[in-house]
């Protein structure tokens, strides 16, 4: 996938989250078609400004941006767990390869094959040609995880 796709899609996939997740709730409250309007043309540029930093080359950065949104996104008490079709999105693939999971040393079969867009079968299979690392207290290391996603995207990007 090229640079430029990249950013798009992750400029279209974080306006659709904060506009859903935070900007939908305050139109109810406000009322206020100019001040909403205002909101989502700042929305817009200000995914620009996250895509270029979570795309960028400064890790310090990425890690800065991935948190703010995640944090913003997702407020909980818990830690952050989300769904396996969250890591299919720009945003969740962007998270993964640059910084794994945010929250997690380890995760089971299941949750490194929504990661990877794999089956758990397909997981087994990579552990056994060590492809993927185990974890000593069970599951998989998100590092691993996260070094096959990037070595795949990098293969992919070889053959484009």
């Amino acid at each position: 996938m090229s640079t430029t796709r990249m950013h798009v899609e992750l400029v279209d996939d974080l306006v659709e989250r904060v506009t859903v997740r935070l900007l939908d709730p305050l139109v109810v409250l406000l009322q206020d078609d100019e001040v909403v309007e205002a909101l989502r043309q700042r929305v817009r540029m200000d995914a620009e400004m996250w895509a270029v930093q979570l795309l960028g080359r400064d890790e310090r950065l990425v890690n800065s941006a991935a948190a703010r949104l995640l944090a913003a996104l997702y407020p909980s008490d818990e830690v952050f767990d989300p769904p396996p079709a969250w890591w299919a999105s720009p945003f969740g693939r962007v998270v993964l390869r640059r910084m794994g999971h945010p929250a997690r040393e380890r995760v089971t079969y299941a949750q490194a094959g929504a990661m990877l867009g794999i089956t758990r079968q397909g997981v087994h299979d990579l552990l056994a040609r060590g492809k993927l690392r185990p974890h000593p207290d069970g599951g998989v290391t998100t590092s691993s995880v996260r070094d096959r996603s990037v070595s795949r995207t990098s293969k992919g990007a070889e053959n484009a």
